[in-house]
């Protein structure tokens, strides 16, 4: 019967001081490659953040800046369709006075206002009896210059605005003329605003 031998222990081998050493120095270096490529990725996240306010914060800019160059009037329905109250979109800008041209067809002369921005339903109603065929509703073209007052400066706008209407039959009386609201057509108008007007509604 013969013995069993053991097996045959592998000799451990210990690190040396300088084998540890560098070890800890590849761990180290590895943990600071790994901070610093963090950092990094925050530092390029802080800055595309900054960027993207200042891009923001640059168009707010330009939009309040554009639209402050831009005159542009929406109208209040008052009095029971009898009138339209004018004002301009841009609380900075004042009105002044204002001349109105219609299609010659529905009002041959201008008519001009001061310090009262306005549209009246008698300034057209016997015009658009006559013109406005069988519509019960529609909307007319009118031809506006407009002064304004815009950071102490005074300024100038000539625009063709739609001005809506309904028509209305009564008995025994002539149809009752309402007004609706006011959109804008054209903007920076050269020329005559009165046939600028009237080519609108011949086109209409």
């Amino acid at each position: 019967m013969t013995e069993e031998t053991s097996p045959k222990r592998l000799p451990i081998r210990w690190l040396t001081l300088a084998e540890i050493v560098a070890v800890a120095a590849l761990v180290i270096t590895g943990l600071s490659f790994w901070d610093s490529h963090r950092e990094r990725i925050r530092e390029d996240r802080d800055r595309a953040a900054a960027t993207a306010e200042k891009q923001a914060e640059a168009q707010a800019q330009a939009k309040a800046a554009a639209l402050k160059q831009t005159f542009v009037m929406t109208g209040a329905r008052e009095d029971g369709g009898a009138k339209v109250a004018l004002t301009s979109v841009n609380e900075g800008q004042v009105i002044q006075t204002q001349t109105v041209w219609f299609p010659p067809e529905i009002r041959g002369d201008s008519v001009e206002t001061t310090g009262n921005p306005r549209l009246e339903a008698g300034w057209i109603e016997n015009g658009l009896r006559k013109h406005a065929g069988k519509a019960r509703t529609g909307r007319v073209p009118v031809g506006v210059l407009t002064v304004f007052i815009e950071d102490g400066q005074t300024k100038t706008d000539r625009a063709v605005y739609q001005l809506g209407y309904s028509i209305h039959p009564r008995t025994l009386r002539a149809d009752k003329v309402e007004l609706e609201g006011l959109s804008v057509a054209r903007r920076d108008v050269s020329g005559d605003l009165q046939a600028a007007a009237g080519n609108l509604w011949s086109a209409r």
